[in-house]
């Protein structure tokens, strides 16, 4: 059996394949320590299975554990290692402002409070000021001094010499052995120093918690009988516990990450490959796009205002899920979001203690949902604690309960449809040639609202879209990613020494990973130039079609290349990969899916609705409106919108004239 547990801000997820079915859980995620609720999850889920823990031959895990504690700010006590004068480089960064016209708009507080200067200085031709052993000796006991769990040792120029980093990163490690050490040449080898300072940083502010989380859930699964659990990285790929420990920054998207992946399966499976993803959870709402079933991945990213440079998944997030709060500001307007009910107390209709209408409470209001659904952890729906919420904000707005839940509904979409926009019409992608591929508990309940929007005609519902993150991790492959800055043109460009660099690089990250295949980008310019553009290689690339694809992808970005411009290679980013396991979920076989009618309003006007509920057999049609009540989710189609269930289980549906709401 393939497993995968993933942890969303309301609810953690687990999907079983046994190599025929996917079981599934659902159960309410546990804050105070997210490995509780993995571990009930994996219990429902063998359940379910029938099967037991000595059955599992895969286990991997989706967490926000380093999202959380970075956004919260509840990491480790971080101290800063840095070069002489440069302490203050996280606080000085780019020297630009969070918004252009916000003068006094405050920048996030730096995470390594303690800061430690080393009288050293390397330069971009050698060592201009030596390290000597006193002076190492003396960073060693200021760090000590501070009282930090933590220390981030960032020196300028680590990246072409890492003596003087190493010798400092080595002594700390002996001398304080209980002192997480990040070192920038081993975490970032790469130029631009506040973006390397920045994710040594964080990378030391993250690993001892996520080391400790990690610890508690590798000795749970171990009492289980449960194997060690891999861990989603940012890059979409998985290490192993021990690995990911080690390492914070790594992590961060962990979650988001999952979905990605499960959203590339399902788009080789049900959708010729080309989809946009489209995950809303109880909390949030990831986007993300799709090539030829391939999920685009980015280098860089901001994360609370911070800045990270490491190989991760395309994602972009937004404040909009079925927890998000709907609010009147003071000016007098309808808002929806970023706060979110989250798991504790919930939506209004949970009937936890929560008395703000979400994005659920609307829904259900408008009929998208049953009000005798059950939902994970037993937990059932309360209409009337939800219109009551409803109806409270509605008398501060001049609005009904249908309006106000009709208003929320329409802004949490635009929101979502302003993501999509973000990761596709900005980027020079026309969202018209994809699908949307809905998931996430409350997805689906949107996602013809947002195609009509954005002009998508195609819709692909999975049968697990409910817990899509959880089915990627079951797929997912192992994975390490490295980059280095080599700054290489001219004649020094040649086709050796290209390959001895990608050859040094695969030497150190593929040490243990047994049949891996490498995976390779290189990052050029024209020399002169700020910035670069990734094109793809081989690990033995012809320089001449290097420049080549470059000047081909300068053409497309900015509509001209330069033939008299020197092409230079800057970086070389290097993935060593070994292919994970392939589930291939297939449609129910068993018997008819249970069929009724319920009112649901769609365009202003209160209409009678087809509902499907359970899982539906290949080959079922259905036109709008209707709504399929699936096992971990709700898809809702208004009309204008037809449905046809494929062999995998996925719902497609094409259309988009009418619009929810």
């Amino acid at each position: 059996m393939l497993l995968g547990v993933d942890v969303g801000g309301t609810f953690t997820d687990a999907v079983l394949f046994d190599g025929e079915e996917l079981h599934t859980a659902k159960v309410p995620t546990t804050p105070d320590d997210q490995s509780e609720g993995v571990m009930r999850a994996v219990r429902e889920a063998l359940g379910a299975a029938g099967g037991a823990a000595d059955d599992v031959e895969w286990f991997a895990h989706g967490m926000t554990v380093g999202t959380n504690a970075l956004l919260e700010e509840q990491g480790a006590a971080t101290a800063l290692v840095a070069t002489r004068g440069f302490a203050d480089l996280i606080e000085i960064a780019r020297q630009d402002r969070p918004s252009l016209y916000r003068l006094c708009a405050p920048k996030p507080a730096p995470l390594a409070e303690a800061k430690v200067e080393a009288r050293e200085r390397v330069g971009p031709r050698g060592v201009l000021e030596p390290l000597e052993d006193a002076e190492v000796e003396r960073v060693a006991a200021r760090v000590a001094e501070s009282g930090a769990e933590s220390v981030a040792v960032c020196l300028l120029f680590s990246y072409l010499d890492p003596s003087h980093e190493a010798r400092i990163a080595a002594r700390l490690r002996e001398e304080l052995p209980d002192l997480h050490v990040s070192a920038s040449h081993e975490v970032l080898p790469r130029f631009r120093e506040y973006e390397r300072c920045s994710t040594t940083v964080i990378d030391a502010y993250l690993s001892p918690l996520l080391g400790r989380y990690l610890g508690r859930l590798v000795d749970a699964a171990a009492a289980a009988g449960l194997p060690e659990p891999y861990v989603m990285q940012s890059s979409g790929g998985v290490a192993t516990a021990e690995e990911a420990g080690r390492s914070g920054a790594r992590s961060v998207l962990s979650g988001p990450a999952g979905g990605a992946v499960g959203a590339g399966l399902l788009a080789a499976v049900s959708a010729g490959g080309n989809v946009l993803g489209f995950d809303m959870g109880g909390t949030s709402c990831d986007v993300c796009v799709v090539d030829d079933g391939k999920v685009r991945r980015t280098e860089e990213r901001r994360i609370g205002g911070r800045v990270i440079q490491l190989p991760m998944v395309d994602v972009h997030t937004v404040g909009a899920g079925g927890g998000s709060i709907g609010w009147r500001d003071p000016g007098g307007a309808l808002r929806v979001g970023p706060h979110s009910a989250g798991a504790a107390p919930g939506p209004a209709s949970y009937g936890r203690g929560g008395e703000e209408p979400t994005v659920t409470d609307a829904n259900l209001a408008l009929g998208y949902l049953a009000a005798d659904s059950e939902l994970a952890g037993g937990v059932r729906l309360d209409a009337e604690a939800a219109l009551t919420a409803l109806a409270r904000l509605g008398e501060e707005l001049g609005l009904d309960e249908t309006e106000t839940a009709a208003g929320m509904v329409r802004i949490a979409n635009q929101e979502m449809a302003r993501a999509l926009r973000v990761v596709t019409v900005e980027r020079g992608v026309d969202p018209r040639r994809y699908a949307l591929l809905p998931f996430g508990g409350a997805g689906p309940m949107h996602a013809a609202a947002i195609a009509s929007e954005l002009g998508i005609e195609r819709i692909v519902c999975p049968r697990a879209g409910g817990v899509l993150s959880a089915l990627g991790l079951c797929a997912s492959d192992r994975r390490r990613d490295t980059a280095r800055t080599v700054l290489i043109s001219g004649e020094d460009l040649t086709g050796e020494r290209i390959a001895a660099e990608v050859a040094g690089l695969a030497e150190d990250v593929g040490a243990g990973l047994e049949g891996a295949q490498p995976e390779v980008g290189y990052r050029m310019r024209y020399r002169g130039q700020s910035f670069e553009l990734e094109v793809e290689g081989g690990a033995e690339p012809d320089p001449e079609d290097l420049a080549e694809r470059f000047g081909a992808a300068h053409e497309e970005r900015y509509g001209y290349r330069d033939p008299e411009g020197e092409p230079e290679l800057v970086d070389i980013r290097l993935a060593m990969v070994v292919s994970g396991p392939e589930p291939r979920p297939r449609a129910a076989t068993g018997g008819a899916p249970g069929e009724g009618e319920r009112r649901a309003r769609f365009g202003g006007e209160w209409m009678a609705a087809r509902v499907v509920r359970g899982e539906p057999p290949p080959g079922l049609r259905a036109t709008g409106p209707a709504i399929f009540e699936l096992p971990e989710s709700t898809l809702v189609l208004p009309p204008g919108w037809e449905a046809e269930v494929d062999e995998a289980g996925s719902v497609l549906a094409s259309g988009g004239e009418g619009r929810g709401g």
